[in-house]
């Protein structure tokens, strides 16, 4: 297919068109993006800080952490500024980039997620083997392999991207560059382009929601030997990476398992995915679990008996 483009920039018409809403949700938006990033930089620092939290799942918990900052810095700072403004123009390059980054680190954020739940399934279902199973050259490797599986996805997501032709309408009604807005500014029939759409992200992300809830329901059946604390325990970290896995995926799979169309509740859906879901999964892991508040209530006394002396 032959790149045949006229565009140079892009118009984002952003969230909604009221100035009022537009100030209020701007003002929304930086109390949630500050939150993310200390909330997310804070349960980092506990586990970096903290003896007790060396186990794998506390690695790929902050490395989770990390991905969540990130993530959420490529697409919520331009969303303040954007949702100052009636509309903004973003270079083609800025957004080839932002999509790019945008599916990169979200996919890392994915596969951390399996991870996570192959942890807390040796850990449950084979506790007698799982300083050997997990032990720090396959967690490396497991975030190598995160790394390495988000590279090729968003990759490819920005080849395919890269050789639609845009030659005449650049205006988006979104507040970033994804991939179904882009695809109806195309010159082309976009049928067979809305299906590879589907293939490498819509059916990614149904696949291994399933694979993470089958996951799931596993390593709960075989909670039936264990003692009443172990359950309680157990059920009490598989609960808080549930509620994240739903959070993070059911809006993907609404946005990306279906025909190229665009609706008002996409919006919604991406606002859920790239800012909330960032936002809450320190609270998430933090409330739910007790070794993290423990932990993070020893150094915030170390720091109070330093600030003392």
């Amino acid at each position: 297919m032959e790149n045949t483009n006229n565009v140079t920039e892009f118009i984002l018409l952003g969230l909604t068109k009221n100035p009022e809403l537009r100030r209020m949700l701007s003002a929304v938006f930086l109390i949630m993006y500050v939150s993310t990033v200390l909330g997310n930089l804070l349960i980092v620092v506990t586990v970096i800080a903290s003896q007790s939290l060396r186990s794998p799942m506390y690695f790929f918990l902050t490395s989770l952490s990390l991905m969540d900052v990130t993530y959420s810095s490529v697409i919520t700072p331009k969303l303040i500024v954007y949702s100052l403004s009636e509309s903004t123009t973003i270079s083609y390059g800025g957004c080839m980039t932002q999509l790019f980054s945008e599916h990169f680190f979200g996919g890392v954020g994915i596969i951390l997620l399996i991870a996570m739940a192959y942890d807390r399934y040796v850990a449950i279902c084979k506790p007698l083997h799982y300083t050997t199973i997990m032990s720090p050259r396959v967690c490396c490797l497991l975030l190598g392999g995160a790394w390495l599986g988000a590279s090729t996805h968003a990759t490819i997501q920005l080849l395919f991207v890269y050789q639609i032709p845009f030659c005449g309408p650049n205006v988006i009604d979104h507040f970033m560059c994804d991939l179904f807005p882009l695809l109806k500014l195309a010159c082309v029939d976009t049928h067979v382009l809305g299906l590879l759409v589907i293939l490498n992200s819509g059916v990614m992300c149904a696949t291994i929601f399933l694979i993470l809830i089958a996951s799931y329901v596993v390593i709960l059946c075989s909670l039936k030997s264990y003692s009443s604390g172990g359950r309680r325990k157990a059920l009490s970290t598989c609960g808080s990476h549930l509620t994240v896995v739903v959070l993070f995926f059911v809006p993907c799979i609404f946005l990306y398992m279906r025909p190229v169309a665009t609706y008002p509740i996409d919006k919604a859906m991406a606002v859920s995915f790239t800012v909330v879901a960032p936002m809450l999964n320190p609270l998430i892991y933090t409330l739910r679990n007790p070794e993290v508040k423990n932990a993070m209530r020893k150094l915030w006394l170390r720091q109070r008996t330093r600030g003392g002396r």
